[in-house]
């Protein structure tokens, strides 16, 4: 399929992707959902208005300020859409033809002021890279106590602040908190081990009744689409509070997202078959078929005084031991109501070796190992005006289907 439009084969939007977004321009202040296509924003409020969805749609839904209705009609109607839009940008295409609308619809990306996709009702985070769990495990507990005794048997999860969620671009305050001094004695002050962690997130799109529990073999058309997450920690506050209840204020002052969702179907040729699961899961998590991605996940840190950003990290969504699937599962096994918007994150996504691992805790291993940058800076934690990029795309065959980035700076 090949699209009217001049596309680079290394673009993250190709007309194999068309990836959903919420933005407004200058000119226009009213939220809005748009499509990436290339280096272009598809303004599908103006598709609609013209009339092109009038034979899919009974209501208008692509003006609103959010993704959630359009989420909430379900997947034969994603699907359609998906088509509509594809023939509109296809080669053979009479849009092209129409300047007049061609000037309307289509927006330069740089003009596009990028705004959260989805109203989040509720966000949970998990803990599903066994080897994000294995090295914090050896750091804090020992190598022969790596995993806790649950770790193997379920996907580990907590459940985080929706209204922390920002999209990528907006800088991250430096939280306060209580941390432990030199006598590990607890002081209020500002964190001073700021990190990353590379993780990806999905979007609920189709709500269960509350008291039944979503199954293994339809999981997966509860799931609207996927983002690239930054689940911003602080490690000192962590550290002190997480006994017994787990993460609290050195989580929940601020979560990235990449602003374009990229949807399951899209995703649909990239997957691949899991890491082996031993000892096999219960029934209700046992795998009907493949749910992990062959996502390629790269970070890199741009630091104040440095004139190269610097690639720090090379992971992989399809490492994740627990997929999206169980995770959707677990979540609602006792009858949890998952609503459509809700905003469900994989937790740190950490490779098999160095070059693979997802936060600055493993890459520095607590501050041991610092990363190295010319004219001898180094960084062992999250300084301020630093600057945290992360990116991800799938490998087509002359195409991608990206994800764009996903930019943070520490104040």
């Amino acid at each position: 399929m090949k699209s009217f439009l001049k596309i680079d084969p290394d673009s993250h939007f190709s007309i194999h992707n068309l990836p959903y977004g919420v933005f407004k321009t200058t000119d226009n202040q009213n939220s809005r959902v748009g499509i990436a296509i290339g280096d272009k924003v598809l303004d599908l409020s103006v598709i609609e208005n013209a009339g092109y969805f009038d034979s899919i749609l009974s209501k208008t839904v692509f003006s609103c300020g959010s993704l959630n209705p359009f989420i909430s009609l379900g997947k034969s109607v994603w699907s359609q859409i998906r088509l509509k839009i594809q023939s509109l940008l296809s080669d053979d295409s009479d849009l092209k033809d129409n300047l007049e609308l061609i000037n309307r619809c289509l927006i330069p990306m740089p003009l596009a002021v990028m705004c959260l996709p989805c109203k989040i009702g509720d966000y949970t985070d998990f803990y599903s890279s066994k080897e994000h769990a294995t090295n914090v495990g050896t750091m804090f507990r020992g190598k022969d106590n790596a995993l806790n005794p649950n770790w193997l048997h379920l996907p580990v999860a907590y459940h985080g602040r929706s209204s922390s969620i920002v999209v990528g671009g907006t800088q991250i305050k430096r939280p306060y908190g209580q941390i432990l001094d030199a006598e590990n004695k607890p002081k209020f002050s500002l964190s001073k081990l700021m990190d990353f962690e590379l993780e990806m997130g999905f979007f609920i799109g189709k709500e269960n009744t509350m008291g039944s529990p979503i199954e293994i073999e339809n999981a997966t058309d509860s799931i609207f689409g996927m983002v690239i997450v930054n689940d911003w920690s602080a490690r000192d506050i962590q550290k002190w509070e997480y006994v017994p209840l787990g993460p609290f204020l050195g989580k929940n002052f601020a979560t990235s997202i990449s602003p374009w969702v990229v949807t399951m179907e899209a995703l649909e040729p990239f997957k691949v078959e899991g890491p082996l699961q031993n000892p096999q899961p219960l029934n209700y998590l046992k795998r009907k078929e493949y749910n992990s991605y062959d996502i390629k996940l790269e970070v890199s840190l741009k630091i104040d005084g440095s004139n190269q950003p610097k690639v720090i990290s090379r992971s992989n969504h399809k490492y994740l031991y627990w997929d999206v699937a169980q995770q959707l599962v677990h979540h609602s096994v006792n009858g949890c109501k998952m609503q459509i918007g809700d905003l469900l994150a994989s937790g740190t996504i950490s490779g098999p070796d160095r070059t693979s691992l997802g936060s600055m805790l493993e890459i520095s291993w607590k501050g041991t190992r610092p990363i190295k940058f010319e004219n001898g800076i180094q960084r062992k934690f999250l300084q301020d005006k630093d600057s945290v990029v992360m990116t991800g795309y799938c490998q087509g065959n002359g195409y991608r289907v990206g994800f764009g980035e996903v930019e943070g700076t520490i104040i």
